[in-house]
């Protein structure tokens, strides 16, 4: 007999609209899943990202990253779009002293 799949939960990870656009973030703080996810992608062990962010619990880095490779393709996409630099770019205003670059 088959048992029904049960919806995972993550004990650290939770969502705010007013941090991160409602993102996933680990809960109490406002690091996000991308944030661990992209640590972890630049080849940081567990151990490394808790010596960059010294406030977060192995738990917390653990669940951040149970959530990441269960979520894994929205999470990329998350990380891919926050790093587009040219988006960003195009976000700044300019100084108000600044004047616009001859063509």
């Amino acid at each position: 007999m088959a048992v029904p799949l049960q919806a995972k939960t993550y004990t650290h990870i939770g969502s705010d609209p007013e941090i991160a656009d409602g993102k996933p973030i680990i809960v109490g703080t406002r690091i996000t899943v991308r944030c661990i996810a992209g640590y972890y992608q630049m080849g940081m062990s567990v151990d490394e990202i808790l010596t960059t962010l010294p406030h977060l619990t192995p738990s917390q880095v653990h669940s951040a990253l149970a959530y990441y490779f269960d979520h894994q393709e929205e999470v990329d996409m998350d990380l891919a779009e926050s790093s587009d630099v040219e988006f960003w770019k195009a976000q700044i205003a300019p100084h108000p002293n600044q004047k616009a670059p001859n063509v």
